[in-house]
């Protein structure tokens, strides 16, 4: 599976889930667009992955989280935020 594949379940899912349909995204992304990424068809900017994240009312890296755990089935979710945690911490030291 590729990454634009993982983030189209991710999308499709997590709208589905906040009880949204396609046409519920009409000022940010036409439903065409919007069906192109579900589908795993076209590659996400991070500003529209944003916008979409916000229009569900969740933050833009569940979506992310959500799309890397599906590229990889052995990974579980507290080891990878565990280790985002890890990385920013030492990203901020000295």
């Amino acid at each position: 599976m590729e990454l634009k594949e993982a983030f189209a379940i991710a999308l499709r899912t997590t709208r589905i889930r906040r009880g949204l349909t396609q046409e519920d995204f009409g000022i940010i992304s036409s439903r065409t667009y919007l069906s192109t990424l579900e589908r795993g068809l076209k590659n996400v900017t991070l500003e529209k992955a944003s916008e979409l994240a916000q229009r569900m009312d969740v933050h833009p890296l569940t979506l992310l989280v959500k799309s890397f755990l599906l590229l990889d089935p052995e990974a579980d979710f507290d080891s990878l935020v565990e280790r985002i945690r890890r990385e920013i911490e030492d990203s901020q030291r000295g």
